[in-house]
């Protein structure tokens, strides 16, 4: 959380004109509480294990399991959606999970008379987008600056900057551009109150130049 407040002190815009300067602060207060709102639940994740980088926003997120299995990277976005932890899930940095997205890290095992569980690890890279009510299933890495469309079902792996959709997700014809640089995270209110025209500076080590 200190790491946090430190990067949006360190980057804070600082207008110079009164009329500037009257409108920042404004939205700074107003949005004060939400801020730290945003800062609680992933301190309390760190506490029980989970590895969680700096201004990750983990909205209401549904996260089920061992937290020690969690890691996330920097400037991370969740929205409503679901992770079940039977097993590692590693995110990288600026990733976006949309609601309704499941990440599921086990299932029942088709071929035993047991029905037991059947786990493996998600991996999902750099600037990854999983977009609403996807589904991935256990044991698949999606690459960098992969898109998982929207009600795809993912049980293989997808390559970097791929695009897949359906059910099963296949391998679309275009791919994403291979320049991403921006955060998601700094595009919610609370942290664009501060960081503010700043924004347009975000390179892709997360910092601002």
């Amino acid at each position: 959380m200190l790491d946090d407040i430190a990067y949006l002190w360190r980057y804070r815009e600082k207008p110079v004109q009164l009329r500037r300067w009257l409108v920042v602060m404004t939205k700074r207060l107003i949005l004060f509480f939400a801020l730290i709102h945003l800062f609680i639940r992933p301190v309390l994740f760190r506490i029980k294990g989970a590895q969680i980088g700096r201004l990750v926003v983990l909205g209401k997120a549904r996260i089920q399991g061992k937290l020690g299995n969690l890691r996330i990277g920097d400037q991370t976005s969740f929205g409503q959606c679901e992770i079940a932890l039977y097993d590692t899930v590693k995110i990288g940095r600026c990733v976006v999970i949309n609601d309704g997205a499941v990440l599921l890290t086990a299932s029942h095992s088709l071929s035993d008379p047991q029905w037991r569980h059947k786990k493996g690890p998600i991996t999902i890279g750099d600037y990854a987008w999983i977009a609403t009510n996807a589904i991935v299933l256990p044991g698949v890495s999606i690459g960098k600056g992969a898109v998982v469309g929207a009600g795809a079902v993912v049980r293989e792996d997808v390559p970097e900057y791929a695009v897949v959709a359906g059910n099963p997700s296949t391998v679309q014809r275009f791919q994403r551009t291979r320049m991403l640089a921006y955060s998601p995270v700094l595009l919610n209110a609370p942290f664009e109150a501060w960081i503010g025209r700043n924004m347009i500076n975000i390179n892709v080590n997360g910092g601002l130049v």
